[in-house]
């Protein structure tokens, strides 16, 4: 399957790392308008209980 390719002006970022989301919004800056974190949507932070990183970003993904 083919990636989707995104159509909208904001792009929710599953995560609570401020860090993280400064660096993923200035890789994104050329394609986005907009990218906010969970805590911006008042969003709970999951717990991480996967057995990988993998696992941990699709639940932080279901989350939001």
């Amino acid at each position: 399957m083919p990636p989707r390719r995104f159509a909208g002006d904001r792009l929710v970022v599953a995560t609570h790392n401020r860090g993280k989301l400064v660096e993923i919004a200035e890789l994104l800056r050329p394609y986005v308008r907009e990218v906010v974190g969970a805590d911006a949507l008042g969003l709970p932070e999951p717990e991480e209980t996967g057995d990988s990183f993998a696992a941990n970003a699709a639940l932080k993904a279901r989350a939001a």
